[in-house]
């Protein structure tokens, strides 16, 4: 049963979609911030499972790749990794210059045409990652909508292979911060588990930027529910829409219990 969700007061804009049972706005497209880079891990694990990629295969980082922001290869002195490591640090702790090293050894052309074939119509990623982002820069990483980036979390949380290595990234995630703050579980636990659980899991991938805070995942209880939700709002207000999203969370979590 569909519920609605009639948000409070706020200072931007929060979409939301959990199939099934709430959605707002759910069709509106918005910047993701590193929630972007869903689409390029998505396209990763389709490579690794479909034989296009070897999750050995050596990646040099390059001066151009390094970026400033959220992750940890900028302070370390290492400068190739596999495949399956750039994922995994894009994953766990949204490495951006991790992130740059995929999009580049993957192609951002590759990427976006994988999304559409999973059907994904408004959701793109419009460039590499950029810290900071210039008038000729595109003026985002990426947009989507929750609607497309629910749909997205439903398919990784089923059975193909390359679903089951997205969601094993995902669960790695150190953000909570967000939708599932206010659901009941174990951060550290990044062991798939499959429904029906007596307690709640989660896996999820987040973006936050200025003015942006972005939350898609799959949560596994007694029953399964998938998210993305959304929020953009002026510099300075992102604490207001992280409250919301917790509000949501809760929600989400009274669902799989």
């Amino acid at each position: 049963m569909l519920t609605a969700f009639p948000p409070p007061e706020l200072p931007g804009t929060l979409t939301v979609a959990v199939p099934g049972l709430l959605e707002h706005r759910v069709d509106e497209p918005l910047p993701l911030a590193s929630v972007g880079k869903l689409l390029l891990l998505t396209e990763v694990a389709r490579g690794l499972t479909g034989g296009a990629l070897e999750a050995d295969e050596p990646v040099d980082v390059l001066d151009e790749d390094y970026c400033g922001g959220s992750g940890l290869l900028a302070r370390l002195s290492q400068r190739r990794w596999t495949i399956a490591d750039l994922a995994r640090l894009t994953a766990a702790v949204s490495d951006n210059s991790a992130t740059n090293a995929l999009i580049r050894r993957v192609g951002l052309d590759r990427v976006n045409k994988g999304a559409e074939e999973l059907g994904l119509t408004q959701t793109r990623i419009l460039d590499r990652i950029r810290e900071p982002r210039l008038p000729e820069h595109p003026p985002t990483f990426s947009v989507g909508t929750a609607r497309e980036l629910a749909a997205l979390a439903q398919q990784i949380a089923g059975p193909a292979p390359w679903a089951r290595v997205v969601l094993g990234w995902m669960a790695a995630c150190s953000d909570r911060s967000m939708v599932a703050a206010a659901i009941p579980h174990d951060p550290e636990d990044d062991t798939l588990r499959d429904v029906p659980l007596d307690r709640l899991w989660v896996a999820n991938k987040t973006g936050t930027d200025i003015g942006m805070r972005c939350d898609v995942g799959v949560v596994r209880g007694t029953r399964e529910v998938c998210y993305a939700v959304l929020s953009a709002c002026p510099p300075g207000r992102e604490f207001e829409m992280v409250q919301a999203m917790r509000t949501i969370g809760a929600r989400i979590a009274a669902f799989t219990m």
